[in-house]
């Protein structure tokens, strides 16, 4: 149940409106912009996983497990600084974590075979479950009927970090070094995500103010089951993990599609995603908000949703270059439009204590997600090439009414 705080002759009060007389304008922002440094780091790295995993003579299998431990990381980790953020606030987690990020871009740099860099990856992953703070901080200084604009600018941020980071670090890397290669590469998101805890310490003041007024302690299991029972939250998770199946699914089986299908080179490739995620960016940044609040959250995420199902089924129909980026942005474009408002509405739904532990319940789904969509979309490729694109459409259309079902349980915005 929604809790809200109790103003002047006990009326109530939008459960916001405690925050922002403590915290200073521009909060939000100033911490999307700190954490976009953050984001830069990460981007330098991830493209260069391949070649750095393949410097240590690792087979296929090995490679794929780089990834994954990073998201199985993160599914541990979301919930767990989620509700310590609850408990003790955001900033301190925030500050702890991505100085974790700090210290495993280090160790990284210096590991001695595969498997001590898959355990420093799933350690990374570990400390980089922080979405769900950054969320909770989004909420804690945003009225309610701005939240999903803030959450899509947390978004454009990632998306813009994934577009300049991949070319920096392609700049600073020397593979022909083996894996000594990779150490500039690395020293720098190490040092992206120092000047993050900094910025963090200087400039970003506490926003989580309600830990001091008895935020009950709930363990995991007591909130996954409040979860699945709640009509909206629980509907929510699931759309979450179904699309992140999907899109993460097509994802990893996209540059062998393109390939065989119409001989892309990883240029292509690289200019295709680079598409991808300029469209996220622009829409997180210039449409997600502005339609939200015009049309509403409700419609917006069922809009999303229906984006992503047009783009990854007619995929299968694409003729050459032009239709497989249009296609493949139309997509972006739905994730981008929809998941914001979910962040939104479980801000709006869940116990302003536990925001924080609820959001990073919605995040591990999304990690888990990231771990099962390539494993099985790995599966159906060799079967049929298009078959990722046939999965994901069929695995979205469900989400869409689940995101009307829980569009129409959650609580209407306070006027």
């Amino acid at each position: 149940m929604l809790l809200r705080s109790v103003g002047p002759n006990n009326r109530a009060m939008p459960e916001s409106a405690t925050q922002q007389k403590s915290t200073p304008p521009f909060a939000a922002m100033a911490l999307i912009a700190v954490i976009f440094i953050n984001m830069l780091g990460f981007g330098i790295i991830v493209p260069l996983l391949p070649f750095y995993a393949k410097s240590f003579d690792a087979p296929a299998w090995q490679i794929a497990l780089i990834f994954s431990a990073y998201s199985i990381g993160s599914f541990f980790g979301e919930p767990f600084w989620g509700r310590l953020s609850d408990r003790y606030g955001r900033k301190p987690i925030l500050i702890s974590t991505i100085m974790g990020n700090c210290l495993c871009y280090l160790a990284l740099a210096f590991a001695p075979n595969i498997l001590a860099a898959f355990l420093i990856r799933l350690v990374g992953g570990l400390a980089a479950g922080n979405g769900a703070v950054i969320q909770g901080y989004l909420s804690d200084v945003t009225p309610p009927e701005q939240r999903t604009r803030q959450m899509a600018y947390q978004g454009a941020a990632w998306n813009v970090g994934m577009i300049v980071g991949p070319s920096l670090g392609g700049l600073l890397a020397h593979p022909d070094a083996g894996p000594a290669g990779f150490r500039i590469p690395l020293f720098v998101a190490s040092g992206l995500a120092a000047v993050c805890v900094a910025a963090i310490i200087l400039f970003i003041r506490e926003s989580n103010h309600r830990r001091e007024g008895g935020a009950h302690r709930v363990n995991r299991w007591s909130a996954i089951g409040d979860v699945v029972n709640n009509p909206v939250l629980g509907r929510l998770m699931l759309l979450t993990f179904l699309v992140g199946f999907a899109f993460t699914g097509i994802e990893s089986t996209f540059g062998l599609w393109a390939s065989e299908r119409f001989g892309w080179t990883p240029r292509d490739i690289g200019v295709c995603f680079a598409f991808v995620g300029v469209s996220a960016a622009f829409a997180q940044m210039f449409l997600t908000g502005p339609l939200s609040e015009r049309y509403g959250e409700a419609r917006m995420l069922t809009v999303g949703m229906a984006l992503t199902v047009l783009g990854a089924g007619l995929q299968v129909f694409s003729t050459g270059t032009a239709a497989t980026i249009v296609l493949m942005c139309v997509t972006a474009v739905g994730q981008s439009v929809a998941f914001p408002n979910v962040g939104s509405i479980i801000t709006r739904t869940a116990d302003p204590h536990r925001q924080g532990q609820i959001l990073g319940l919605n995040n591990a789904c999304g990690a888990l997600a990231r771990v099962v969509g390539p494993f099985c979309a790995g599966l159906v490729f060799p079967i049929n090439i298009n078959g990722p694109f046939i999965m994901g459409a069929l695995i979205v259309i469900p989400a869409i009414f689940l995101a009307i079902s829980a569009s129409r349980r959650a609580p209407a915005l306070s006027v």
